[in-house]
């Protein structure tokens, strides 16, 4: 049996994105630049299954339940000529929470929090925020919607960037601290298989 295809993206940019806020759980929606982010997204995708010889109706659309997450995949389905609404979600998608911290800036957590902002430093992985949740924990329940679905379907899923680093070590493309570093983007679609990562856009 062929090899499941996967795509992912990141949900357009938001307000918060812009001023550096943690987001986590809080629903924000996306802002202008996320929409044509999210377009942009549609289009790339639309490219990637001509290539492939795909129909945008041979894939299982899945969102993380965040409103964010949400537009980014209506307007990326709207983009491939499919409805809009044609998708379902999984809470198991939703971002890290960051607890106590959501709403925030890290300059405005280190101000508060100092000391726990240090520990977080030492080992990203592990650490949760006050009342959130690590990448270790988030990659628990990621694993276990991936186990579901995405195991036995072609998916094209939006959802967030703790969800794509724990996907990096799900699939085996990065160790789980390394997997912490770097952004993920907004605007572009990434493949993943196992043991591999493709950037597009």
């Amino acid at each position: 049996m062929a090899p499941r295809l996967f795509y992912f993206v990141r949900h357009g940019e938001t307000d918060w994105n812009a001023e550096r806020r943690l987001q986590g759980q809080l629903d924000i929606p996306l802002n202008a630049r996320g929409r044509q982010q999210s377009a942009q997204c549609g289009a790339i995708l639309q490219d990637l299954l001509a290539k492939g010889g795909r129909a945008a109706g041979d894939f299982t659309y899945i969102a993380s339940p965040l409103v964010r997450a949400r537009e980014t995949i209506e307007i990326m389905r709207t983009g491939l000529g499919l409805p809009g609404e044609g998708y379902a979600t999984d809470a198991r998608l939703a971002e890290l929470s960051f607890g106590r911290w959501e709403g925030l800036t890290y300059k405005e957590v280190r101000a508060l929090d100092r000391s726990v902002l240090a520990v977080r430093e030492r080992d990203k992985w592990n650490f949760a925020p006050p009342d959130g949740e690590s990448y270790a924990q988030l990659l628990v329940r990621v694993r276990e919607w991936h186990a579901g679905v995405a195991a036995t379907h072609n998916v094209i899923v939006a959802a967030h960037g703790g969800v794509a680093r724990v996907l990096m070590v799900l699939f085996g493309v990065r160790a789980p601290q390394d997997a912490t570093q770097g952004d993920v983007a907004q605007g572009v679609v990434y493949g993943f298989g196992q043991g591999m990562m493709e950037r597009y856009g």
